[in-house]
């Protein structure tokens, strides 16, 4: 094990809570999607030449977390993607979805110009975080529920970048939840990502297709790849991938992917599986 994974899976609730102030404990959290802005993400040099619609994002209210993917509290987007919050084991929830159409292509984005962490690198579906809201942070603490809210605010957050109405999502496929997997990444100064991962991949149902319209400020570009094509993508030397990408694709997802007619080998894994160097 790591220093920095001994570092985290030694801080206790009780811990999280002192060194990180900016942390509303789950019983006081207002359970809403967003802090107000003087308690988020205030103009300041973090936020110097970035773009306002992104910059109000960070306000959202993440679910800070401990070892053990419990949650502790709420916190923002800006306060749980800060590098400096991040070696001292700041953690947090997220999702990544990989969504495939019936011939069994993968849908790719890349991200945004404008997005202020790993801006234009190519990337699975849909990566976010489900907020510290009733319906998405999975109350009871059952591996179960926080698989239900983690799908609740991936369907949101699939119409929010690429357009795909939520009514759709619910009715024209499904979701299967494959592990956890618990990582730390760089990304440009001073920002960066540590999170445990909810891996959803999303099968559109036969005879069934997905409304598909990206939002510009969100995505720069999609496209639609076989597990040969993105494997070529990899060895083009000019494109640039998210690291969670990376990590998944290295591990596990062209074996999935070759199990994508009957997954039922390969979900619901219980392990959060450790990526911490």
């Amino acid at each position: 094990m790591s220093e920095y994974a001994k570092l985290v899976e030694g801080l206790s609730a009780d811990d999280i809570l002192e060194e990180f102030q900016e942390v509303i404990p789950l019983q006081r959290r207002p359970n809403t999607h967003s802090s107000s802005e003087s308690n988020g993400s205030n103009q300041d040099d973090l936020f110097s030449g970035h773009d306002e619609e992104q910059i109000r994002l960070m306000n959202e209210n993440c679910i800070v977390l401990d070892w053990n993917d419990n949650a502790i509290g709420a916190g923002t987007k800006k306060l749980c993607h800060i590098m400096e919050n991040i070696n001292k084991g700041l953690l947090h929830r997220a999702f990544s979805v990989f969504l495939f159409n019936q011939e069994g292509k993968l849908l790719l984005q890349q991200r945004a110009t404008e997005k202020i962490t790993f801006p234009d690198l190519w990337t699975n579906t849909c990566c976010s975080h489900p907020l510290c809201v009733d319906d998405e942070i999975g109350l009871k603490g059952t591996l179960d529920d926080k698989i239900n809210g983690v799908i609740t605010a991936a369907t949101r957050k699939l119409e929010h970048e690429l357009g795909i109405p939520q009514n759709e999502t619910t009715q024209f496929g499904k979701f299967h939840f494959l592990n956890r997997i618990h990582y730390m990444a760089p990304s440009n100064d001073p920002w960066g990502e540590h999170e445990i991962d909810y891996i959803l991949f999303y099968k559109i149902s036969d005879q069934n297709s997905l409304t598909v319209a990206p939002s510009p400020n969100e995505v720069r570009d999609i496209k639609w790849v076989t597990a040969a094509e993105l494997k070529a993508m990899f060895n083009d030397t000019s494109l640039k991938f998210t690291p969670w990408f990376k990590l998944i694709c290295e591990s596990y997802l062209f074996q999935w992917w070759d199990k994508l007619n009957d997954l039922s080998e390969v979900e619901n894994d219980k392990k959060i599986h450790r990526m911490l160097k």
